[in-house]
Formats: structure tokens, C-alpha cells, sequence
């Protein structure tokens, strides 16, 4: 039996914090291995990188995901009872209903709800001297989302909602203040959700077929009982809190953009492939998610190492989608790369691995990438904008979830 290679120290706790989406590629690196073992609360975890390492820990026969979730991420980003945390047939009953929402036309009217939500918003920029991008994309996409959900959102809480929504995801690498905002903002969302689909049972408000809250509300487990309101709320959320988080993406696109005025000239004028491989490029290349974990479910040997039943396993998400041996030139923006690309399960995994129906791969991404299109859209073809140079364009990779730090700043907007 090999030894799995073991990460120097005692706990490695405090470094996650501090080193962010690098924690896993650089330890990876300096012990020239694809797989280490380290301790993280005082448990022993194990963690992989590679598309191999992605090709095992997405196998369901050796991994389950029920248990790999820390409570303070339930708690404040994904929820105590939702997909996340599933295996096996309720797992598979739970995805097929999320993938009943990602049908081509419901993707493709997100596009243009989001499009013209964007078209909304510009209105009012004429009146400013600047906007902050991220912020703007926040209120766009909760408004979007809800839109497109079937969630009736009121003009004066838009604001509160989507602050709430972005307050879960920016809690999730956190201590201390900025983690109990969002378990707060958890709450607060989750009793909102709830009451409307109390509301929409009882009769007192309507939703369409099809829509997220109304598939949500009528569906039923395999146990033949509707969900539970709260998990039902719960699962709402990890729809419309997702398309909150691709506000980073947007800050990020404009950002490249900037960086690069080819890639506008290309956007403005290309057909829906090019727009699709450059928002493949946001994602793979600006930090998202730094890594994922699953449980052992029994015990297997793999390459010669030994994986214990209940071992915690994690999967460098932000190192594989950044491999030199699957990218090359891993730290150029360039969605050329993607001409040629096959659309592998394990090599492009921003948002996990894996296959949709069968596997744990997020439907989300999805919607993802339909948002950041109509975004880039929007940017290239529907205003016109100057950069202001006096902002920080860096962003950190020790700070989960990164965004440039300006949060991308524009003025002198102008409609076409």
C-alpha cells in the first residue's frame, strides 16, 4: 500500500483563511503529488487534484455528499436540508427536479429577462457620475432571478433582497462578522421564501407552471408528500441565490474586457458560440468556488492508496480548472481555447464535475452561463462607457469569494 503524502503542520485550519482558492494547488505543487493528506479542524482529510482526482471523487459507488458539508455552510450558503447534502435515489428525484427547470426555452427566457433587466437599470446611470458594476449586477440579477422564478418581488424591496442573497455568498469562506451576515441574511431569506409559498398553496398568490416556485411548491418526494416548506424555501434559495453570486462573474467580464479591447470588438460582433466560449473563459479562469468536499462511502483503494469509510475528501475545483496539463498558457484569458474543446466532465468544473442527471454536477451553471451572456450583451452592444484608471482593478485569492477589488467602476455611460 503507498503512503498518501502528508501537508507539514499540526491543523491547516488558519491557512485555508489565509491563502484561499491557493491553499490546495500550492501544497499540491510543493509535494509534487496529486493527492496529500492534511488535517483541517483536527480531522484528517484527504485532497485530490487532476482530472483523474475529479474522475474519482465524482464516482457516486465511492462518495457520498451527505455529512461532507460543514454545518456553518449549511447554515449559511446552501441550507441544512437541500440538494447539496443528498445521495442516492431522494438525491436523483431532487436533481430531476431542478432539471425540469433548465429547459432550453426557460434558458433561453432568462437570457432576455436578464438582458432587459440590465436595459432597466441603465436608465437611471445617465443621472450618475459613475456606478459600480458588481453592485448594479447584484440588484439586476436578483431581480432576473425572481422574475424568471416566479417570485413576485416589490420595487422597494429589490435592494434588501439581493444585498441579502450576495451577504450568504460572501459568508461562505468567513469567520467572525461577514459569516453571521449571512446566516442572518439565510434566515431572513428563508422566512420571505417560506411565506410565499404558504401564500401561493393557500391560493393567495399565483406562479406559472414551470416557473421555480411553483415547481417547488407542488413537488413531492419519492414518498408520495409535498416538501416541506422549509426545504422547498431552501431549494428556491439555491436557485436565486446562484444567480445573485454571477455578479462576480460580470465584474470579472467587464474587467477583461478592459484588459484586453480586442475581446470587446469580438463580442460586440460574434455569434452565440464566441459570446458562450468567452463567458467559458470568465469561469474557468477568475476564482468561483476554491474546492468541494464528499465522504468515503466505504472503503476502496485507489492507485494504491487507501481511502477509510467516512475519510472527508476535497477536490481542488479552482486548481483543475487552472491545470497546465489540461490548459495551456492556464493564466491567459483566451476563449479560443474553447474552439477545440470537447466539453469534458472533469476538466472544466468551476461549479463541480461530474455528470448533470446522474451525478452531482450544479444545474446552476446553466443559468450561469445564460446570464453572463446576456451581460456581455448588454455591455458591448446596448451602452457605451468609459473606465475610469483610477480604481484597483486587482483581486485577491485569499479572500473567498474574490471580486476585483473596485468592484469595477464605469462612467460616462451613454444609451445606444
Amino acid at each position: 500500500m503507498k503512503q498518501i503524502p502528508k501537508d507539514k503542520g499540526l491543523d491547516q485550519s488558519v491557512n485555508v483563511l489565509r491563502e484561499g482558492y491557493q491553499f490546495l494547488p500550492k501544497r499540491f505543487e510543493r509535494l509534487g503529488s496529486d493527492i496529500f493528506q492534511t488535517r483541517l479542524l483536527g480531522k484528517k482529510i484527504i485532497c485530490l487534484t487532476g482530472e483523474e482526482g475529479a474522475r474519482l471523487f465524482y464516482d457516486n459507488e465511492k462518495f457520498k455528499r451527505k455529512g461532507a458539508l460543514p454545518k456553518r455552510i449549511q447554515k449559511s450558503l446552501f441550507g441544512e436540508n437541500a440538494i447539496q447534502g443528498m445521495d442516492g435515489d431522494p438525491h436523483q428525484h431532487r436533481k430531476l427536479l431542478f432539471m425540469s427547470l433548465m429547459t432550453p426555452e426557460r434558458l433561453e427566457d432568462l437570457g432576455d429577462i436578464t438582458r432587459k433587466q440590465w436595459q432597466k437599470k441603465a436608465q437611471g446611470w445617465g443621472r450618475k457620475k459613475a456606478v459600480e458594476l458588481h453592485e448594479e449586477a447584484k440588484e439586476v440579477l436578483c431581480r432576473a432571478a425572481c422574475q424568471w422564478s416566479g417570485i413576485p418581488l416589490r420595487e422597494k424591496e429589490v435592494k434588501k433582497r439581493a444585498e441579502q442573497l450576495w451577504l450568504m455568498v460572501d459568508s461562505f469562506g468567513a469567520v467572525g462578522p461577514r459569516h453571521w451576515k449571512g446566516r442572518k441574511a439565510r434566515k431572513l431569506s428563508e422566512q420571505w421564501i417560506k411565506e410565499l409559498i404558504e401564500d401561493l398553496r393557500e391560493g393567495k398568490i399565483e406562479a406559472s407552471q414551470g416557473t421555480a416556485i411553483y415547481e417547488m411548491a407542488y413537488h413531492r418526494n419519492l414518498d408520495g408528500q409535498p416538501l416541506d416548506t422549509q426545504i422547498a424555501a431552501e431549494e428556491i434559495l439555491n436557485v436565486i441565490r446562484p444567480t445573485v453570486a454571477v455578479s462576480t462573474y460580470i465584474a470579472f467580464g467587464a474587467l477583461a474586457i478592459h484588459q484586453d479591447p480586442k475581446q470587446e470588438a469580438k463580442v460586440k460582433v460574434a455569434e452565440d458560440e464566441y459570446i458562450e466560449m468567452f463567458a467559458q473563459e470568465i469561469r474557468r479562469l477568475f476564482p468561483f468556488v476554491p474546492f468541494l468536499g464528499a465522504r468515503v462511502r466505504r472503503d476502496f483503494i485507489w492507485n494504491g492508496y487507501y481511502f477509510k469509510t467516512g475519510r472527508l475528501v476535497l477536490i481542488d475545483i479552482h486548481g483543475i480548472d487552472h491545470d497546465p496539463r489540461l490548459w495551456d498558457n492556464p493564466q491567459e484569458f483566451s476563449p479560443e481555447r474553447f474552439y477545440n474543446w470537447k466539453g469534458g466532465l472533469f476538466d472544466l468544473i468551476p461549479q463541480g464535475g461530474g455528470d448533470h442527471y446522474k451525478g452531482h454536477r450544479c444545474p446552476g451553471e446553466w443559468i450561469t452561463i445564460e446570464a453572463i451572456k446576456a451581460s456581455l450583451n448588454f455591455l458591448t452592444n446596448d451602452i457605451d462607457y468609459e473606465v475610469p484608471l483610477k480604481q484597483d482593478f486587482s483581486y485577491s485569492l485569499s479572500r473567498m469569494p474574490s471580486l476585483p477589488e473596485s468592484g469595477f467602476i464605469i462612467k460616462n455611460i451613454v444609451r445606444k
